[in-house]
């Protein structure tokens, strides 16, 4: 299967049910050879599986969904995804739970059952993911000239993507100034390079272009007393 280039989850499950189909035919092939009968264990094993169907229904649960997840494919070993509250790059699916590297480096199972009761969220799905930052200014900067200096410093930054174009536009007015939403698109790959690159970005443009800290704005309140 391997040399076919088979799915890995594919390749695995197979795996798993001719190695116990396999073993099941084996052990009933040597009773029959040594005259045993074979009716009745079959019986017994019918029974014992039913036993332990009752006993781990949650395991079966888990496998039922691990099968449907072949089936649907949401997302594949390799996909950066949020399952089960869990958010990572998918290291294995398994028959009973799939493992979930997160991005601090931490091995995590997270049974099916749960992935498939659970919102999935799959970052490598489409080509481009958005990344959301926001510049501050002070009262007063230009927001038209900062919005100008901004487009083209994210422009600049590696791993970009021409299309989608960067948004950047006026988000908010409050107190301090304006706010200019940043919003750089690129691979979810290179996710977290473009989103620290956008921060470096946005405090070195506003070195170089002078532009004040915010602070505050003093409101003084006028109450006017009657006689």
């Amino acid at each position: 299967m391997d040399r076919n280039k088979l799915d890995p989850t594919l390749t695995k499950y197979v795996g798993s049910i001719l190695a116990v189909a396999l073993n099941i035919a084996l052990v009933l092939g040597i009773l029959g050879y040594f005259g045993i009968q074979t009716a009745s264990f079959a019986a017994l094993l019918a029974g014992a599986g039913v036993a332990i169907g009752a006993a781990w229904s949650g395991m079966l649960g888990n496998f039922a969904a691990g099968a449907f997840m072949l089936i649907l494919r949401p997302f594949k070993v390799g996909d950066f995804v949020s399952v089960g509250g869990i958010t990572g790059t998918v290291h294995e699916l398994g028959l009973f739970a799939t493992t979930i590297v997160t991005p601090d480096n931490v091995m995590t199972l997270v049974g099916n059952g749960k992935v498939f009761g659970d919102v999935i969220q799959n970052f490598s799905s489409l080509p481009a993911r958005r990344v959301e930052r926001t510049a501050q200014l002070a009262a007063g900067v230009d927001p038209i000239d900062a919005i100008e200096r901004l487009r083209a410093a994210v422009a600049r930054i590696p791993n970009v993507l021409e299309t989608p174009a960067p948004e950047v536009s006026l988000l908010d007015i409050n107190l301090l100034g304006t706010v200019i939403a940043v919003r750089p698109y690129c691979h979810t790959d290179h996710y977290w390079q473009v989103y620290f690159d956008t921060n470096e970005a946005i405090v070195r443009t506003a070195k170089e272009a002078g532009w004040p800290a915010p602070t505050p704005v003093a409101l003084h309140r006028v109450q006017q007393l009657t006689a």
